[in-house]
């Protein structure tokens, strides 16, 4: 079974982009706003990482995070946030309010793809150690 990734870019250039790059080892769902996804996410479609574009409408990433990670539900879940800005101060508010790497555009797609593996080999032994249940 494919691994999920939830790309969530205002941009549809980026959400291409993601789906292209992932699309053969991932099962791959984009969204062009945080409200979009927080919603797909609370129906019960949970992917196994998340890379969300802290500039969007209607929800920006920051939000995005808050939410998530003050859920209870989804606060494990690795996020990657995606940005035009390369500024210490935004990676540091992405960092401190919970975001697991931070990504800055334009990106290389294979840099982001050793990225996510990585994230999703930690959350998965991770959660293998804490958890009771096997797979």
């Amino acid at each position: 079974m494919k691994r999920k990734i939830l790309a969530i870019d205002d941009e549809k250039s980026i959400r291409f982009i993601i789906e292209n790059t992932f699309n053969k080892e991932f099962e791959v769902t984009t969204l062009s706003n945080g409200m979009d996804a927080l919603y797909y996410i609370q129906s019960g479609n949970l992917p196994d990482v998340i890379i969300c574009d802290v500039e969007m409408p209607v929800m920006n990433g920051f939000e995005f995070i808050k939410r998530i990670r003050e859920s209870g539900f989804f606060d494990e879940i690795p996020l990657i946030m995606l940005s035009g800005k390369e500024e210490s101060a935004d990676k540091i508010k992405c960092f401190e309010m919970g975001a697991d790497d931070y990504v800055v555009k334009p990106f290389n797609p294979r840099e982001l793809i050793v990225r996510i593996k990585r994230r999703i080999e930690t959350s998965v032994a991770f959660s293998g150690s804490s958890s009771s249940s096997s797979q």
